[in-house]
């Protein structure tokens, strides 16, 4: 009995220690993201992109940014894509958007072949590793997901597998972004 007492005195106490933000993991909601609309995105990351040359979301800051995690064996992905290429990148491609595909972990001729299958005209990024998938979501999840990003780094809009009313959200997310830079450049 002194035991049980003991031991639910050092639980009590452990309970009120308290816990530093270095401590703090970051755990996935119910679709798997550790990040969250207004959070700030991480931009710690390099792509390389199928094509040879590098960049950075640092680099983009200014722009409005679409990430689309993808990969080549993925069908919902695959069902996706057009959509994104003609609804978000030839609609806004000159309007100060750029949507990079981050392909999970496939090495570059395969994403180059994807790339091409898929014929796409907006890039597909390295994920070796899905380092950067990380990032923004628990490895574990799937991919088939997009992460809309503001001019100043912000998360603004996520979507999960290819929704059509989420799909629809995100166009009006990019829509809003795009008229609210073309005001404040004029």
């Amino acid at each position: 009995m002194k035991m049980i007492k003991y031991g639910v005195l050092v639980l009590f106490q452990l309970l009120l220690i308290p816990v530093s933000k270095a401590q703090v993991v970051n755990t996935a909601d119910e679709r798997g993201y550790i990040v969250k609309v207004g959070d700030q995105a991480p931009d710690d990351f390099e792509l390389v992109l199928n094509n040879g040359t590098k960049t950075s979301l640092k680099q983009l800051r200014g722009k409005i940014v679409v990430l689309q995690f993808t990969a080549s064996w993925c069908s919902v992905c695959r069902e996706e894509m057009p959509h994104l290429e003609s609804d978000v990148w030839k609609a806004y491609q000159n309007k100060n958007l750029v949507l990079i595909g981050v392909d999970r972990d496939e090495p570059l001729a395969k994403v180059q072949k994807f790339h091409d299958d898929m014929q796409l005209t907006y890039p597909l990024a390295l994920d070796p590793g899905a380092d950067i998938f990380g990032r923004f979501a628990d490895k574990k999840s799937g991919v088939t997901r997009n992460v809309v990003i503001d001019g100043t780094g912000k998360i603004v809009y996520l979507t999960r597998l290819y929704d059509k009313t989420e799909f629809n959200g995100m166009l009006q997310a990019i829509k809003l972004l795009t008229d609210k830079q073309a005001a404040s450049s004029n």
